[in-house]
């Protein structure tokens, strides 16, 4: 038996040959490691998720396209071309949840930077990495890997940096160029969930700044986090994120050309295609409740492959920790549209969701009126 990092890995033969492994990690220990130290041939057993098979990524639904937004209509169209816009916001947070947005002016130069920073941020050494480990969910930067190893029973074939940026920005110092490309990202993401937020408000009938206003975006919560997906030996029994919907507003991602996301539409599972120079949008949790169930989250997962490493940066945002979100007064009416959540502190949900398993939609139990389904 070996001992190495943390895992009691089985096997007469060598490091550099293929091994089947028993593995008990720890939160120190990361995926990266594990693939980069020892050839693998099978996955071992406590990342094999029981809901996993054979046909996993075959079963998802490759054919069907994710509502497309042209953003700069949004901002520079004629008022037919906004309305349009807005109109079709409306569809893809009604009926999808999901929606690509072209034509947003982001340099493409800034999103490979930010995504080449982000790489070589995971390939750091391993005690560098460490010191951002973190004691609590909302410690500004962490890095890790799985979910939250503290309370999962299976593993997500997944390694994780979680940067928060506002309203205070933090940064890992190394890579050196990290800190600088992080700061420029983040500010023109934020700006581009601020217009499609007012865009998303009038589509609800209400005042183009009325999600801005209410939820104290000025000081809203914004995070940056990079996931990592290394190859995987047995990617059919391995999830790289299991099925769940996102805390916040909006969240929006990018990848490295790696397909790995897949939606839940319609009751099956739908494998995104990525348009070139597109970002992918998401609504989180707090714009189903303040939309009083109006515009639904959606549950996605991440799936993995033996070819390719997967990387994937998404900026999620939300209101201001301090604020208390609850259905829009205006989408509430006691007879035909009665209030389908309570309210409750952000900072307080996302302690709750950060702090326990990720399993499907269960988070918003915590709001949800019992009355109201």
């Amino acid at each position: 038996m070996v001992v190495w990092e943390g895992f009691s890995i089985l096997s007469s033969m060598a490091s550099t040959s293929p091994i089947n492994i028993n593995i008990q990690p720890r939160p120190s220990s990361t995926i990266k490691h594990l693939t980069e130290a020892y050839s693998l041939i099978e996955l071992p057993p406590n990342y094999a998720h029981p809901d996993s098979d054979d046909s996993l990524v075959s079963r998802a639904d490759t054919s069907v396209l994710l509502p497309t937004i042209d953003f700069s209509l949004l901002t520079s169209g004629s008022p037919a071309q906004r309305s349009q816009v807005i109109r079709d916001l409306a569809y893809a947070c009604r009926e999808w949840g999901f929606f690509m947005v072209i034509n947003h002016g982001v340099r493409e130069e800034l999103r490979e930077g930010i995504m080449e920073a982000t790489r070589r941020f995971f390939n750091l050494p391993e005690e560098e990495k460490r010191e951002f480990s973190g004691n609590h969910v909302l410690d500004p930067i962490r890095c890790g890997t799985s979910f939250n190893t503290a309370v999962e029973k299976v593993l997500c074939w997944r390694d994780f940096l979680k940067v928060f940026v506002h309203p205070s920005f933090h940064s890992p110092p190394n890579p050196s160029d990290f800190r600088d490309i992080s700061s420029q990202y983040s500010t023109i993401i934020r700006e581009m969930v601020r217009v499609l937020l007012g865009g998303i408000s009038e589509g609800l009938g209400l005042n183009e700044s009325y999600v801005e206003k209410a939820l104290n975006l000025d000081d809203g919560f914004q995070i940056l986090i990079g996931n990592f997906y290394p190859r995987c030996p047995q990617p059919q029994l391995a999830m790289g994120m299991p099925p769940h919907s996102d805390h916040g507003l909006l969240t929006v991602l990018i990848e490295n050309n790696v397909g790995g996301l897949q939606v839940l539409h319609d009751g099956k599972w739908v494998q995104v295609q990525s348009i070139p120079n597109s970002f992918l949008v998401n609504i989180g949790d707090h714009l189903e409740i303040l939309s009083n169930g109006r515009y639904k989250s959606v549950l996605h997962r991440a799936v993995v492959n033996s070819e390719n490493t997967r990387i994937s940066i998404a900026m999620a945002h939300g209101p201001s920790l301090e604020t208390f979100v609850g259905p829009a007064p205006e989408l509430v009416d006691d007879e035909s549209h009665p209030a389908a959540y309570r309210e409750m502190k952000y900072r307080d949900y996302l302690e709750f969701q950060q702090s326990n398993r990720l399993n499907g939609k269960t988070c918003l139990d915590l709001v949800r009126l019992s009355t109201v389904r």
